[in-house]
């Protein structure tokens, strides 16, 4: 099993490394509740997500991530195994840019979600690739977040 007690986010050398270990086997994606999604699932792209924003403190800050798009079709005899991972990452290579980025997986259900992959866990049947979720945070609070309960944001500075 490759995790970390504080459930970072694998990379994708460390994700690469599990997956050939056992590239025979199927994977499961298992969600952050422990259920697994529909095993007849599809990788359907491997990127290279960047994301450039400011932050409301008003730092310019960079994103980069590798994400993994799922798909669940009506094929429901279809299982991909760690070897087709691996080849989709392969195809990717150019466009990963030999960057050992986190990697992410988004699925559908209801909405469009991103999770982090925070484990591959090999079992005598299947690689259980499992997820956590994101969290939104604020990146500036020593200039937006009073420090005390008496203290305000008066207008114009700078708070959020």
């Amino acid at each position: 099993m490759m995790t970390t007690t504080e459930q970072t986010t694998l990379t994708i050398s460390e994700v690469c490394a599990a997956l050939a270990a056992a590239d025979e086997l199927p994977i499961t994606v298992i969600w952050p509740d422990g259920e697994p999604i529909e095993a007849h699932f599809h990788v359907t792209e491997v990127g290279r997500v960047q994301k450039d924003f400011v932050d409301c403190g008003g730092t310019v800050r960079r994103v980069v991530t590798c994400l993994l798009q799922t798909w669940v079709g009506d094929d429901v005899d279809h299982r991909i195994t760690g070897q087709k991972l691996l080849k989709a990452f392969a195809f990717a290579a150019p466009v990963l840019n030999g960057e050992d980025l986190p990697v992410e997986l988004e699925c559908e259900a209801c909405n469009v979600v991103q999770l982090r992959v925070v484990a591959v866990e090999r079992t005598a049947e299947s690689l259980g690739i499992r997820l956590a979720g994101k969290h939104t945070d604020c990146l500036a609070k020593e200039l937006c977040i009073p420090t005390t309960k008496t203290a305000s944001c008066p207008p114009g500075s700078g708070c959020c």
